[in-house]
């Protein structure tokens, strides 16, 4: 009977050897404060498959010697090969090959947008007198050209040009985060999608910052984000009403 108890406790640590486990937690390689959820980990050497929670952390049954690969859309695959047992810490990079990996029928860049500014040849004509059917003017005083009112045309041709320009990116964003494209990348119907395309909407600023604007990883990374949201957080809250005299001056 005491050499049965001995064997069992002696198997004890050879048991848990045979069941290990790594974890980590995964991170964008150019935000490397910014978690990355929902990734694929994959340990190649035993077929295991878990993904990554919520805060970017993962779990997967695996030992020394095994084969990590890591997945997730947007992110270029990466491997590990496990040295140790010890928690680790991934840097994922963006996939580099724009929208070239998804087809969404319907998602095109506009050319408008990416085309000359129509205005950019007439801003360059100086000496016009602000009237640009005019020839050159040669006529100088002191070293000036008398081109009066040149100054106050070319700045509103400047503020006609930007809200021609504004027009452009909204009609480029209407046409690429419409309802048929989020609800088919996110599966988001009804009052939902209603409201994840209001939170979410990418605004012109941002669309001029990241040219040319890949939408179906921005929709994605919106999608993450919006799944972290609780319940009241994904309705558009009403204004508060206004309280009786507040309107009054």
């Amino acid at each position: 009977m005491y050499k049965l108890i001995i064997l069992f406790f002696l198997a004890l640590p050879f048991a848990a050897i045979s069941q290990t486990v790594t974890t980590g937690t995964i991170y964008d390689y150019s935000q490397k404060s910014s978690t990355i959820p929902g990734v694929t980990v994959r340990n190649l050497s035993t077929k295991k498959v878990v993904s990554a929670n919520a805060a970017g952390k993962y779990t997967v049954a695996a030992k020394v010697g095994d084969l990590l690969e890591f997945s997730f859309v947007g992110y270029t695959t990466d491997t590990l090969y496990l040295t140790n047992l010890l928690p680790k810490t991934i840097y994922m990079v963006v996939r580099s090959n724009n929208l070239n990996d998804v087809n969404i029928n319907g998602v095109k860049i506009n050319k408008e947008v990416l085309a000359k500014d129509p205005l950019a040849e007439k801003y360059t004509l100086m000496g016009t007198g602000g009237n640009l059917n005019r020839k050159r003017m040669t006529d100088k005083v002191g070293g000036l050209s008398l081109n009066l009112g040149h100054g106050k045309y070319k700045r509103q041709q400047r503020k006609e040009a930007e809200l021609e320009q504004r027009d452009a990116y909204m009609a480029e964003i209407d046409q690429n985060f419409s309802e048929k494209n989020v609800k088919e990348l996110t599966k988001l119907d009804g009052e939902d999608l209603k409201n994840f395309m209001i939170i979410y909407r990418p605004s012109v600023l941002k669309i001029q910052e990241e040219r040319p604007f890949r939408y179906s990883y921005y929709i994605g990374q919106a999608y993450q984000a919006w799944l972290k949201l609780s319940p009241r957080e994904r309705k558009l809250q009403d204004l508060p009403s206004l309280k009786k005299g507040d309107n009054q001056m």
